[in-house]
């Protein structure tokens, strides 16, 4: 599990591969103290197990499915993204719960702001905008943030700051995709009471 607090970011050093593409990334911001072969990290959002470590550089093995629902497909040399260990037990939840297991991937259509703040506006699918809720939170590229509005077609966002300093959401440019994921409970609440509504209509 994680929180969508973004420890910060690394670059990627080489993607490639055939079906499998095997992803290194420069850790040198993010400490790789007790990281070990086997752990689980959240890359962009995306949960992904630590396939080698060497150095500050920590490879990760990506499979087809993952590279065709998520931005990660996408990322070439040189990109950067948003890093988070796994949750240990004991540590503070300062974010909402999340899985890593992305929903899908949503477009940002406008984006205003200045050096202390930015909001953007971000195009999502009908079956996702379903569980974005005003005020409710949602992770982006695995950063755990607070909707602003929601309307047809898609939701604003908000940024602090803080979270533009410590994630790439500050260098994400109109058209670039995102990916979402919303917690496991707002989900749940959503699909039993459209259920209880579809029984009584």
């Amino acid at each position: 599990m994680f929180t969508g607090i973004v420890a910060g970011m690394g670059r990627i050093v080489s993607s490639g591969g055939d079906e499998v593409v095997r992803l290194v990334i420069d850790f040198s911001l993010v400490s790789t103290n007790l990281l070990e072969q086997g752990a689980s990290v959240c890359v962009d959002g995306v949960c992904l197990t630590v396939a080698a470590i060497n150095g500050s550089e920590v490879s990760f093995d990506v499979i087809p499915e993952t590279l065709q629902l998520t931005t990660i497909g996408e990322k070439i040399e040189g990109n950067w993204v948003n890093l988070e260990r796994a949750l240990k037990m004991g540590d503070e939840l300062g974010g909402h719960l999340l899985s890593g297991h992305i929903m899908g991937t949503g477009e940002i259509i406008t984006r205003e702001g200045g050096d202390e703040h930015l909001d953007i506006f971000i195009d999502c699918p009908d079956d996702l905008l379903r569980f974005i809720q005003p005020k409710g939170f949602v992770a982006i590229d695995g950063i755990s943030l607070t909707v602003g509005h929601v309307e047809e077609g898609g939701f604003s966002l908000h940024l602090i700051p803080e979270t533009l300093r410590l994630t790439t959401i500050g260098g994400k440019q109109l058209g670039s995709n995102v990916n979402i994921e919303v917690d496991t409970m707002t989900q749940t609440v959503v699909s039993t009471v459209e259920r209880i509504m579809e029984g009584m209509a």
